[in-house]
């Protein structure tokens, strides 16, 4: 009787390992490795650095625009082109002292601007919103509570001018009111108000 064939051994630790000269050696390993992180960076930190960049780029502009819209009294600044003729309040060019608030809700909207011009400036501005010198009278057209929200006061000591323009919708009716207390440099408040 013949003995039972065994099953056949493994080969021994390091007979199927192939030649040293195939072997990477210490330094290949190393650059490999170099490599491999440099692009594993590239693909991670430069989006990363892209974002972080575009997000502090998000938080100022959120920040300017915040401080637009929470603003709660005239401040110096030029109202944009487009806010100046949907509201129709051609701001002289050389005008000094330019500020403006801009409110809305869903009933009405309302821009606030003053300016300081000179006689002349002031001649040509009334002229382009379709009045004359001749159309001021004595006294204030912008309420008290437009006056407060823009945060104007009318001191009794100033000479007040003023004329009141209305226009049907959608065209805004706008409040005049002028400052001729030093006839040389007029002071301009405007509100102009707006029914969508």
């Amino acid at each position: 009787m013949t003995p039972p064939s065994l099953p056949r051994q493994a080969p021994p630790p390091g007979a199927g390992d192939p030649p040293a000269a195939t072997v990477e050696n210490r330094r290949h390993v190393v650059r490999r490795r170099w490599i491999t992180a440099i692009i594993i960076l590239l693909l991670v930190g430069v989006p990363a650095g892209y974002l972080a960049v575009s997000a502090q780029q998000s938080r100022q502009s959120g920040r300017d625009k915040a401080a637009k819209v929470g603003a709660v009294k005239v401040r110096e600044a030029w109202p944009s082109k487009v806010q100046r003729s949907i509201y129709e309040v051609p701001i002289p060019l050389m005008a000094s002292l330019v500020g403006y608030l801009e409110t809305n809700n869903w009933r009405t909207s309302r821009l606030y601007v003053q300016f300081g011009v000179t006689p002349e400036q002031l001649d040509a501005f009334l002229a382009d919103m379709g009045t004359s010198r001749e159309a001021l009278t004595p006294g204030v057209s912008i309420s008290t509570h437009d006056a407060g929200v823009a945060g104007w006061s009318w001191s009794p000591k100033h000479q007040w001018y003023a004329t009141t323009l209305d226009a049907r919708d959608p065209r805004p009716t706008r409040d005049v009111t002028v400052d001729l207390t030093k006839p040389s440099n007029p002071r301009v408040y405007v509100v102009s108000t707006t029914t969508p």
